[in-house]
């Protein structure tokens, strides 16, 4: 007969603790970790992971679905971590891709990493998908892109909670990633939306309609505008807004509040809502979503943008695309 009646909470008590655990004796999970494009970091029964660009905005490269599904990974399989954060070093969360190489670069795309080179995801591969001059596989275009979203969508896959904190921005593909996860707190100056919606870009992931409703998912993305993180919790996306200079503590409480609940409590909830959420038709979103992005980079008024960005470069062609809408500072 073990002792836990004795033990005042003992519902609260890691795993890995006490005689009958199924992990007793055996070793622990590294606390750290470093990829590409993000940290990672066990402490508290937290994992966080961290977007590692900050001099790009975390700009969105071949690496980030796969750094970001590798750390999510690792954290479910570690018993120690109850909830998993995300967030942004430097300006803000995530400003999307990186969508210079096709859209400015067209003459010279940049290699890629090796590993990708000559498959689907080698970026002179995609930059000839991208020539307006040539013929456009949709279907290359699609294996490329649905590998983003399948890497993004660990955090709505994980068996564990995942919340991810925004402050300064989480614009266009940063936003795909923000609306896997099941919480958002963000800094109530923050801003989040897809202005590429305007122009050259659908919501690959497709969850905005899930996530806000089918009313004021049309009304932001047919305007291209951006919630800031006041709007977005009073839309229902996040769960909190904040002054900025408060975001770090409030986030701190609520993974903390996860972080009390029993291991296996936070996974059967989750699943058990997740299984309303994905009969929603969420895959069939995502991949509707994927095929019509890549449609959207091909359209006359598509390749009129991508010719206008190689002619003058990607910013100043951003800033032309937002400046009737009034927000048109630089943005990824």
């Amino acid at each position: 007969m073990n002792d836990d009646g004795a033990r005042p909470g003992a519902w609260r008590e890691d795993v890995t603790e006490g005689e009958d655990s199924l992990y007793v004796g055996r070793p622990t999970q590294v606390d750290h970790a470093t990829y590409p494009t993000l940290t990672y970091e066990v402490t508290d029964r937290v994992a966080r992971i961290t977007f590692n660009r900050p001099e790009h905005g975390n700009a969105i490269t071949n690496d980030t679905p796969l750094d970001l599904a590798a750390a999510v990974e690792r954290a479910d399989l570690d018993p120690r971590v109850r909830v998993i954060l995300v967030s942004g070093r430097g300006k803000g969360f995530c400003g999307g891709y990186d969508l210079s190489i096709f859209a400015e670069n067209a003459a010279e795309p940049a290699e890629g990493p090796a590993q990708v080179a000559g498959t689907v995801l080698d970026p002179v591969v995609q930059m000839r998908n991208h020539d307006p001059e040539a013929t456009w596989d949709p279907m290359a275009d699609y294996a490329m892109m649905s590998r983003f979203n399948r890497g993004f969508a660990s955090l709505l896959h994980a068996d564990k909670p995942t919340v991810v904190k925004v402050h300064g921005f989480a614009i266009a593909g940063g936003s795909d990633i923000a609306l896997y996860a099941d919480q958002i707190i963000c800094a109530d100056d923050a801003r989040i939306g897809y202005p590429p919606t305007r122009v050259w870009g659908v919501p690959a992931a497709g969850m905005w309609a899930h996530r806000i409703g089918d009313a004021r998912a049309k009304r932001l993305l047919m305007t291209g505008e951006c919630l800031t993180g006041q709007q977005a919790q009073e839309w229902g996306l996040a769960v909190a807004s904040v002054p900025a200079d408060e975001l770090d503590e409030a986030t701190e409480d609520l993974v903390g509040r996860i972080a009390q609940m029993p291991l296996n409590q936070l996974m059967m909830v989750k699943l058990a809502l997740n299984s309303a959420l994905l009969a929603q038709g969420v895959e069939t979103s995502r991949m509707v979503g994927t095929v019509f992005d890549g449609i959207s980079r091909h359209t006359r008024e598509g390749k009129a943008f991508q010719q206008r960005a190689a002619t003058v470069g990607f910013r100043e062609a951003v800033r032309e695309r937002d400046e009737p809408f009034g927000d048109s500072k630089p943005q990824r």
